[in-house]
């Protein structure tokens, strides 16, 4: 009989806490530094610390493990260096900076080949040209799944950098693209996985449902708003990248910032194909939009007058910043109804 562990069944459970939970008891434990040099520390897509002529590094670790957060009996393991790299490259780009370098630790387990692991790194290669950053180094290891965990780091002005906590009563909210995408493909691989023949899945479906599938599998970091916004002399007040859900991301942006929002539903972008999966699943399109999460668009809040010098088609205007710092972000309903927005999205454990 295996001896149970006494810590775990006095203790908390993680569940109870939840993700960010963990992360706040874990921080309360660790040193804090007084290094002058360190501007940003955990809370935020990134790290920031001076290098020195007014430069600053931005750095950010992230990991894909098989099972969490792909499987691999439909995703390419091209597709999946493509998406490692791109969904750490989009923390940089949530910060206002530009990647630079990688460094790449892949688990690898006694099931895939060499070939397999070659064509894993293709697909980081092709994303890291498109970035423009370059894989540094790193480290192989065996292990009973794969697991990939990606640092990049990015570099910026000091006076460039966007955090989170920046926005400021009368505010708008503002989001790059549509919303809802990346969850719709996940739910369409898993709904033709499993009624899948002894063939695989059939291409036909796959290609009906192009557009969600690929926002799911090759995610694309918003480098390209960087030099728009740079362009129109613009600078976001905060700013975060859409990985766990809207939602979620409206409450990071309000917390840090000591604010609240109002969130209106008809202006969130929703792409037609996204909402003809929704609707075949017999699901609430507005659910994927706000609590999906792995959009990858960025969100950041902008005055008035700076959002005005900007593509509206591009730069897409939600919602705005309002007082209140122990309130709760709220979505108005095309009746005109407020209603408190659960700050839920994706979260391990």
């Amino acid at each position: 009989m295996e001896a149970s562990d006494p810590a775990a069944q006095h203790g908390t459970h993680i569940q109870e806490i939840g993700e960010f939970g963990l992360i706040g008891r874990l921080r309360k434990g660790m040193q804090t530094s007084a290094d002058p040099d360190l501007l940003r520390g955990i809370g935020d897509d990134a790290a920031v610390y001076r290098i020195g002529d007014g430069k600053v590094h931005v750095i950010t670790t992230d990991a894909l493990i098989e099972g969490v957060h792909f499987v691999r009996t439909y995703t390419p393991l091209v597709y999946l260096g493509i998406k490692a790299i791109a969904v750490n490259v989009s923390d940089v780009v949530a910060m206002n900076a530009r990647p630079k370098f990688a460094t790449v630790t892949v688990g690898i387990p006694h099931d895939m080949t060499v070939e397999m692991v070659e064509e894993l790194y293709r697909g980081m290669d092709q994303a890291c040209r498109l970035y423009g950053l370059q894989i540094i180094g790193g480290d192989t290891v065996a292990s009973r799944r794969l697991v990939l965990n990606i640092t990049v780091i990015g570099e910026a002005l000091e006076g460039e950098v966007v955090y989170r906590s920046g926005a400021e009563v009368g505010d708008v909210l503002v989001l790059t693209g549509d919303v809802g995408a990346s969850y719709a493909g996940l739910q369409t691989l898993l709904d033709l996985a499993r009624t899948a023949g002894p063939d695989g899945i059939d291409p036909d479906e796959l290609d009906a449902h192009r557009y969600v599938i690929k926002r799911h599998l090759t995610p694309e970091a918003q480098l390209n708003v960087l030099g728009i916004l740079e362009q129109a002399e613009v600078r976001p007040t905060s700013m975060i990248d859409v990985s766990d859900g809207l939602a979620s991301e409206v409450g990071h942006l309000c917390a840090q910032s000591g604010v609240s929002a109002i969130l209106k539903a008809v202006h969130i972008p929703i792409d037609l194909e996204t909402r003809a999966v929704a609707e075949q699943r017999e699901e609430d399109v507005d659910t994927y939009a706000l609590y999906g999460g792995e959009d990858y668009q960025l969100l950041m809040t902008l005055s008035p007058e700076d959002v005005s010098r900007l593509d509206p088609e591009q730069f897409l205007v939600i919602g705005e910043i309002v007082e209140g710092a122990d309130e709760a972000p709220r979505i108005k309903g095309p009746d005109g109804t407020l209603h408190p927005m659960q700050s839920l999205g994706f979260t391990h454990f």
